[in-house]
């Protein structure tokens, strides 16, 4: 294409699998990874960021939470560090429903949130404030949101021994995700175009939970929510880490629109099958490892990921959005994340 895009219009094609004039590029990155490419840079602001690397940028909005609690499941955190110091997670500490082994327990202990709770209004102020970018709003996760509730051996338990418990947890988490996720497409007013439905299926070496399983417990509420998302005209985004291309026909089946993050060195993962199979109808989003080649790799190396990314998911010149494959960590240098922006634009053009 000779006519220039804007950021948002370049976003919103590739997901439509529209020609594009440029390849389109987002960035995810920890607190402590941002602000050293801030430093690095010159920069103090992240758009003054984005524009510097070039980044179209997918921006979040949401509601502010004014609940009773700090967090909004109830979750006491931790900080753990890692790198030596230079970056922090903030772990689970206490999973509010551990100690629960039925539904009488659970609700004799536990206050679960509502969107009486939140703040929606503050959501078009947002929408304004970033009116160039394509914006994000509403995260459904339901294992995720489970895992914190209980603990992963919990919920895995729960899934395959104790029905009963995960089918009424997993109704809570639904009834209420579903509404919020609902009241953040209204108060946003057609201007989010992308809404996740999503969930980390995948471990380092394939599904966390068999796909029967899955198909058991979440289809229908997947489809709810997918459904709910497109009725407001946003494109479903569906983040899945690791090793989880064996649930991709039924994701497919069921509708989502974006594929992240594509952790295609992992085992089962195959771009140029991806691309071929359901390119036409998903949008891949991510793809630069950061597992082993943004952290430990030359940006020689970084580039030759670009290069390969772009050649294989980008062969028909949409359909791709270039990021890290996650957040990027404060051990990445940050002359490898310059090159990875650099090669997506030079190969990309």
């Amino acid at each position: 294409m000779s006519i220039q895009m804007t950021r948002r219009e370049r976003v919103l094609a590739a997901i439509r699998h529209e020609a594009v004039d440029r390849l389109p590029t987002d960035y995810w990155g920890t607190a402590e990874a941002t602000q050293k490419i801030m430093a690095a840079l010159g920069v103090s602001t992240q758009p003054a960021m984005w524009d510097r690397l070039g980044i179209d940028k997918i921006v979040n909005v949401g509601p502010v939470w004014r609940g009773p609690r700090d967090d909004m499941w109830g979750v006491t955190t931790k900080n753990v560090a890692y790198a030596d110091g230079t970056g922090v997670y903030a772990e689970v500490g206490k999973h509010p429903l551990a100690a629960c082994e039925t539904i009488d327990e659970v609700e004799a202990t536990y206050v679960w949130p509502t969107t009486e709770m939140f703040d929606y209004s503050v959501i078009p102020a947002q929408c304004r404030e970033y009116s160039e970018f394509a914006i994000e709003g509403g995260y459904i996760s339901l294992l995720y949101f489970y895992d914190i509730l209980r603990g992963t051996e919990n919920m895995l338990f729960d899934l395959a021994g104790n029905p009963e418990l995960a089918r009424y947890i997993l109704a809570k988490l639904q009834t209420f995700s579903h509404e919020h996720t609902r009241r953040i497409l209204e108060a946003a007013d057609g201007r989010v175009d992308v809404s996740q439905v999503t969930d980390d299926f995948g471990s380092q070496s394939g599904l966390l939970v068999g796909l029967p399983m899955l198909k058991e417990y979440l289809s229908a509420y997947y489809a709810e929510n997918i459904a709910l998302v497109k009725s407001f005209g946003a494109a479903v985004f569906h983040h899945d880490d690791g090793a989880m291309t064996a649930a991709m026909p039924w994701l497919d089946e069921l509708g989502i629109d974006i594929l992240n993050p594509l952790q295609w060195h992992l085992p089962g993962w195959n771009l140029a099958e991806m691309k071929r199979v359901y390119g036409q109808r998903v949008c891949f989003h991510g793809g630069i490892d950061n597992q082993f080649v943004l952290p430990f790799g030359t940006p020689d190396e970084v580039e030759a990921e670009v290069k390969a990314c772009i050649d294989t998911l980008f062969a028909d010149r949409t359909g791709y959005i270039l990021a890290p494959c996650h957040n990027v960590q404060v051990i990445s240098p940050v002359e490898n994340i310059v090159r990875m922006y650099e090669a997506a634009h030079r190969f990309g053009s």
